[in-house]
């Protein structure tokens, strides 16, 4: 018994300290930022109503977030479009990437004969191929689908091709003393190694992914009513409906904003067990 009175007590301050640390952590996370950016819009309420600059030039954050709610429905399912075309496109270049990276690091022959072709799809500005892409594809959905891929496959495929030849060269061939099958190898050995480079990846594929839906949707001049948020944005300029157009870009830095705390959070989940990028440690 007067044993774990000792321990206890000597665990209670432990636990103090690591409570506090906990609590500034939570704090320097979300307080202090959502802080800023209170006072941030206080401070652009307060010059756009103190010069009265008119809302066709610079509109107040009080219209912008009243013109959110008065046009929602169609912002809404413009958003909608938005993020299944981001989502759709991110999701094709994580298979195509991780597939041909894994063939690439698999066959060199392949890699040489392939890779100049991912790094011409990769340095030619998608507003130059995009009018091509509309021309030859008849849907709309799927030509803006093939854009917003060419933005997001190339971070993938080249880290992928990475991740997998940084396995350590020990390891490599002590699974191959052991006569490791070619599943135990890529199970245990290549994939731990490319993992940590997928996921750096996937942070930029994602706002890559929604940076090309946007560009492809602006070089398509697509409009409608199902069309996405880029529509929206031209819509508003070609009418001077500035406050609609500032609504639809925070719809879409919203969107950038979810897309990278979602690819974050499976970043700590992959990874923060093991990984040192994802170790939190106590200081």
């Amino acid at each position: 018994m007067q044993t774990t009175s000792i321990t206890e007590d000597l665990d209670a301050p432990v636990n103090t300290a690591q409570l506090r640390r906990a609590w500034r952590e939570q704090i320097l996370t979300w307080v202090m930022p959502i802080t800023v950016l209170i006072i941030a819009l206080g401070l652009w309420e307060y010059l756009v109503w103190h010069y009265e600059i008119p809302k066709y030039l610079i509109p107040a954050p009080s219209l912008i977030a009243e013109t959110l709610i008065k046009d929602g429905p169609s912002l809404m399912a413009s958003s909608w479009f938005t993020v299944k075309l981001t989502f759709f496109s991110l999701g094709l270049a994580i298979i195509g990437g991780v597939l041909l990276g894994a063939l690439f690091a698999l066959s060199r022959p392949v890699e040489l004969s392939l890779f100049p072709f991912a790094v011409i799809l990769q340095v030619t500005p998608v507003v130059a191929i995009a009018p091509l892409i509309l021309i030859y594809v008849d849907s709309t959905f799927a030509a803006l689908l093939i854009c917003a891929w060419i933005v997001a496959f190339f971070p993938i495929l080249s880290n992928t091709v990475i991740g997998l030849r940084s396995a350590d060269h020990n390891l490599s061939d002590l699974f191959t003393m052991y006569r490791a099958s070619p599943w135990q190898r890529l199970r245990y050995l290549l994939a731990p190694s490319a993992l940590p480079y997928f996921m750096a990846a996937l942070k930029v594929a994602g706002g890559l992914a929604l940076i090309g839906a946007v560009v492809a949707e602006f070089v398509a001049g697509a409009a409608g009513q199902h069309t996405g948020l880029a529509s929206r944005i031209i819509e508003s300029s070609f009418r001077s409906e500035i406050p609609r157009m500032f609504a639809a870009l925070v719809l879409v830095s919203l969107l950038g904003i979810v897309i990278f705390l979602l690819t974050s959070w499976a970043s700590r989940k992959v990874l923060g067990h093991w990984h040192e990028s994802e170790i939190r440690r106590e200081n």
